[in-house]
């Protein structure tokens, strides 16, 4: 076990694939665990996880900078995205980064949008010739970060994927259209949650296209029959959740967002520059590293370090339970 950041983690060395996958803090694996006790032996009904619901989507809110009241609940990223995307006129032009997350790319493709790709540095400027700017905030490749202050600059609608973001650094999205992030990466949650926060104005034009009995103004009381009867708030949008799922956000989203996220970026941050200047690389404002050293993947792989391949080269993820140990151990394995 780890102690980091007032709880402790069953994460073992060299796990450093957080970008894929995040290891939960003890309680939240304990919650989960409970829960599936609880599953298993009949003691939960329909409504025992709708708190932990509640509690996880005032959490995230508090992380990227909107009222609860204004984020929907969902399990993931494509499916809170879709509702974006057919809530667009058929005529839009959307702008979005090459090599982006498909999650937040396919739904405007399905849709048969006018898509444009741009390099990331490059998104900034040639948002006011679109209708809609569709970006990740960190890439999931390789870490890179959108120029946020130079998009929100521009004015054009915009839709924030956080997830490789959320959890790690200090965020203030309020100005945003849309943000969307999954939950079980950074956020240390369980896979089967996801996030949509919404403006006042873009919640307004978002087709509640998955409408479904937990998007009910009170869903225990409008389960059956028409008329359609939703939430007044970004509940509409709600999908039925996933209850494991909920019970362990529920958990891990208000412990980070009770935390000091910039002394989380520092240590995550700081750690992965760690390991870019022992290899004579240039630093980085990201925990995400992307190496495109030759046989690195194997050599990790074989001295049990934990990483992924993402177009075509290793990407490590530092988060707020690694330490210097985890550094050390890639380092003794690429030399």
């Amino acid at each position: 076990m780890r102690e980091a950041f007032g709880t402790t983690f069953d994460v073992p060395l060299g796990y450093l694939n957080t970008a894929a996958v995040g290891v939960p803090p003890a309680p939240t694996a304990a919650a989960v665990a409970d829960a599936v006790r609880r599953w298993s032996t009949g003691l939960d009904n329909g409504g025992t996880a709708d708190p932990h619901v509640t509690t996880a989507r005032r959490a995230f809110g508090r992380l990227v900078g909107v009222p609860g009241d204004r984020v929907a609940s969902g399990a993931s990223v494509s499916q809170l995205v879709a509702l974006v995307a057919a809530s667009v006129p058929p005529t839009t032009s959307v702008l979005v980064a090459k090599g982006d997350f498909t999650s937040l790319t396919f739904p405007f493709a399905a849709h048969d949008l006018r898509i444009t790709e741009v390099d990331l540095d490059d998104v900034p400027a040639h948002a006011p010739r679109h209708d809609l700017v569709a970006v990740s905030v960190v890439q999931s490749a390789d870490g890179r970060a959108v120029d946020l202050d130079a998009l929100r600059a521009a004015g054009t609608p915009v839709l924030l994927d956080a997830t490789q973001a959320v959890g790690w650094t200090p965020l203030d999205l309020g100005w945003a259209d849309w943000v969307v992030a999954a939950g079980y990466k950074f956020l240390m949650a369980p896979r089967g949650c996801a996030w949509l926060a919404c403006s006042p104005a873009a919640l307004a034009r978002t087709t509640p296209a998955a409408a479904n009995w937990y998007a009910g103004d009170d869903p225990w009381t409008s389960v059956y029959g028409l008329p359609l009867r939703l939430a007044p708030d970004a509940r509409r949008l709600d999908l039925s959740p996933v209850w494991l799922s909920q019970f362990g956000a529920a958990e891990s989203l208000p412990y980070l967002a009770g935390l000091d996220l910039g002394e989380v970026r520092e240590h995550a941050v700081g750690l992965a520059n760690d390991l870019l200047t022992a290899l004579d690389l240039p630093p980085t404002p990201s925990p995400i590293v992307s190496l495109g050293l030759p046989g690195a993947a194997e050599k990790l792989a074989a001295a049990g370090v934990r990483s992924s391949v993402r177009a075509g080269r290793v990407r490590l993820a530092f988060h707020l339970y690694n330490t210097a140990e985890d550094v050390d151990a890639v380092l003794a394995a690429l030399r």
